[in-house]
């Protein structure tokens, strides 16, 4: 890859100046610009909605970092997060939760959640801590479900035992509607907004048969829904103008979530989409807004056939702040808060399945302004990644692996 020096200077300059400006969302140069990071051909010629919503410039790190491998002895890790005594609490997708301490030690199974339906892309997913983990152990997960009539996409709730071996009081709290066969497309992220309440996103199940229950507002696919610590509709939740509309919708028009996280100036909730043949996405969210599939996307059917009309645009759908193709396949996400890489502060950080690497998005005025890939020599599936404790970033792969991301 060929560098343009002068270029290269120029928009490093633009970037300072952009960092001195007077908004919350990146207060640091956000290293060397370079080439966009994608060199693949698309799989369409389907054209941007805006400048920047796809193959951005590149950014590079300038601060050394380095990768350290904890642990690989876990097995299909989806979901991680660190809890208050420095120990990082893991879901296995089988159906198990593991606690991993920073030095590699890995727990025993903890017992205690329903039995999961770990068939295909479906099993233990997403968690998250209560806000007042500390005082009362309380988690939320969200685990697929055999019921009658197929599958579902659930939410559980239970207290980590004070030994920590045993989730105690476990109660199912929400369940998606309508079951289907499919083992696809359960979503699965969860964590609660600055209201303390729950947001969790859920798939459309891939079939033909329920891929349009997306755009339907009486049922729960292919939704971010916001519910209670119970599973109830959460006050406060956005009116859509469908009838029998569910009250614990929040938004609407997704196909297969598997990234959630809160920005930590603004607020504002960010998701990661699984697109079809291109067309993966990120999304900021706002309550009542329909994000578009399958109407509109930037994907194509796996065989190469236009999805629908093979739009990218319509009144009253949210264009994604951000997409691939070809894809990436973007899984769980955080914001990094640390103070330890400066270039780092309040960007977007996203493991990845099939780009097998972890993506870094800059992020401006809501608009990402450079993308940066890492680890991709790691040869590994990113399924999910938290910050740390100690500042530090952790993330899982597929393999079994548990890497910590730091300064050097």
């Amino acid at each position: 890859m060929i560098k343009i020096k002068s270029l290269s200077i120029l928009f490093t300059a633009l970037f300072s100046i952009l960092s001195c400006s007077n908004d919350n969302d990146s207060t640091n140069n956000p290293g060397t610009i370079t080439n966009p990071v994608e060199t693949e051909n698309p799989n369409t010629s389907f054209k941007p909605a805006f400048n920047g919503q796809t193959r951005i410039n590149g950014i590079q790190t300038n601060t050394d970092y380095e990768s350290k491998i904890i642990t690989t002895a876990l097995t299909k890790p989806w979901s991680i997060k660190s809890l208050p005594d420095d120990r990082l609490l893991i879901a296995e997708k089988d159906g198990a939760f593991r606690i991993v301490t920073t030095a590699g030690e890995v727990s025993d199974p903890i017992s205690g959640i329903p039995a999961v339906n770990a068939a295909n892309q479906g099993g233990l997913l997403g968690f998250c801590l209560d806000p007042d983990f500390e005082s009362n152990k309380l988690l939320y997960w969200v685990f697929s479900e055999a019921v009658s009539g197929g599958n579902i996409t659930a939410v559980a709730k239970g207290k980590l035992s004070g030994d920590s071996k045993n989730i105690e009081n476990t109660t199912v709290i929400y369940r998606t509607t309508p079951a289907n066969n499919s083992t696809l497309h359960y979503g699965g992220r969860i964590l609660f907004d600055k209201t303390g309440n729950l947001l969790v996103s859920t798939g459309e199940r891939s079939v033909l048969e329920t891929r349009p229950l997306a755009q339907s507002t009486s049922t729960s696919l292919g939704k971010v829904v916001r519910i209670t610590k119970n599973g109830q509709a959460a006050p406060g939740n956005p009116t859509f103008n469908q009838s029998q509309s569910l009250a614990e919708l929040y938004t609407i028009g997704h196909r297969n979530p598997q990234g959630l996280a809160i920005h930590p100036v603004t607020n504002e909730i960010w998701l990661s989409e699984h697109g079809p043949r291109g067309g993966d996405e990120i999304n900021r969210l706002e309550a009542g807004k329909n994000y578009g599939w399958p109407v509109i996307t930037y994907g194509i059917e796996y065989g190469g056939e236009i999805i629908g009309e093979g739009i990218q645009q319509k009144e009253g759908m949210e264009q994604p702040a951000y997409y691939w193709d070809p894809v990436v396949s973007p899984s769980g996400m955080t914001f990094y808060t640390g103070n330890q890489v400066p270039e780092w502060q309040n960007n977007l950080f996203i493991g990845t399945l099939s780009g097998m690497h972890i993506v870094r998005l800059a992020i401006k005025e809501n608009r990402i302004i450079g993308e940066e890939r890492l680890l991709a020599q790691e040869n590994q599936r990113f399924r999910d990644i938290t910050q740390g404790n100690d500042g530090a970033l952790y993330a899982i792969t597929d393999q079994g692996r548990l890497y910590k991301i730091d300064r050097k």
